[in-house]
């Protein structure tokens, strides 16, 4: 068998290669297509309900809510075909409407904020420009009796967990033939606050200045000044989804250089003003807080 040295793949614009490693130890190249830009459904209007959820409550523009019939964990829709085109997912070009969004003039690149263009990503992407939406979970992860992970009011949420575990625990709420869960991506969180202010619900100023008027914050009124279970306040609700911004922030798969990785929407220690909802602060992924918590989202196959 003849071996070379090195080999060279070239394609078009806007095709990126995804390599991996098959079951038999063969190396796999995909060429993937990030950009059949902006080419959404326009089926948000009409979110998927998959096998085994039911819609318990709202409408595809104010926070449409499914709930899993075997423990009660809900989820909201997330109608990214409705949004502007000016989020990113490569962090170079603005031109996506499901992506990050630099709300507070951060550095997007390898050695700043960063999110991995893996194959799971690109495959919610897939599936949003399919469906037009994603779901995400109604409340922070909390653990059931059981030691389960569910979305549900009324609990303590999750913390004291380190990156990798929430990850894990994440991929873990939902695995089937028709739906496949995982901890929040960047392009996610952002995704869901874009929506916040398309609706109209929150405005910028809320979103990237000051979110204390809408979260469990050490400076929002009457401040408990701790974690409170999932859902207490109405006040701290947006489009049916619960303590986006306040009470315990939340780990996602975006990374800070190569070794952080990003925490997202401050937490009841902080004041609204210095860390609102878009803030994105960092951890080393092995570390435990006590005040950090985390989501998941589901990617409808």
């Amino acid at each position: 068998m003849k071996r070379y040295k090195k080999f060279v793949l070239e394609a078009e614009k806007d095709i990126t290669f995804e390599v991996s490693e098959g079951t038999s130890g063969e190396l796999i190249i995909r060429a993937l297509n990030i950009a059949t830009a902006n080419v959404y459904s326009m089926n948000y209007a009409n979110p998927p309900i998959p096998e085994g959820y039911k819609h318990v409550c709202g409408e595809w523009n104010n926070g449409f809510v499914i709930e899993r019939c075997s423990d009660g964990s809900q989820f909201v829709w997330i109608p990214v075909g409705s949004l502007y085109s000016n989020g990113t997912i490569d962090g170079k070009h603005f031109s996506e409407k499901f992506g990050r969004r630099n709300y507070m003039h951060n550095k997007f690149s390898y050695d700043r904020f960063n999110e991995d263009l893996n194959s799971e990503l690109l495959k919610q992407l897939e599936s949003v420009k399919k469906y037009g939406g994603f779901y995400i979970s109604r409340y922070n992860i909390s653990k059931s009796l059981a030691g389960k992970p569910q979305s549900i009011k009324g609990v303590m949420p999750w913390v004291h967990i380190d990156f990798d575990d929430a990850k894990k625990i994440a991929s873990t709420i939902e695995d089937n033939e028709a739906v496949k869960s995982h901890l929040t991506f960047g392009a996610e969180y952002d995704s869901v606050l874009e929506w916040f202010i398309k609706t109209e619900v929150k405005t910028l100023a809320e979103i990237a200045k000051d979110s204390t008027e809408w979260g469990n914050y050490s400076d929002t009124e009457n401040s408990p000044r701790k974690v409170v279970e999932t859902g207490s306040r109405e006040e701290w609700c947006a489009n049916n989804i619960y303590d986006f911004a306040g009470n315990v922030d939340e780990w996602t798969q975006e990374r800070k250089e190569s070794s952080f990785r990003v925490i997202r929407g401050g937490n009841y220690s902080s004041d609204g003003g210095s860390c609102p909802v878009a803030c994105r602060r960092y951890g080393n992924p092995g570390n435990i807080y006590n005040n950090t918590g985390f989501r998941a989202t589901l990617y409808i196959k």
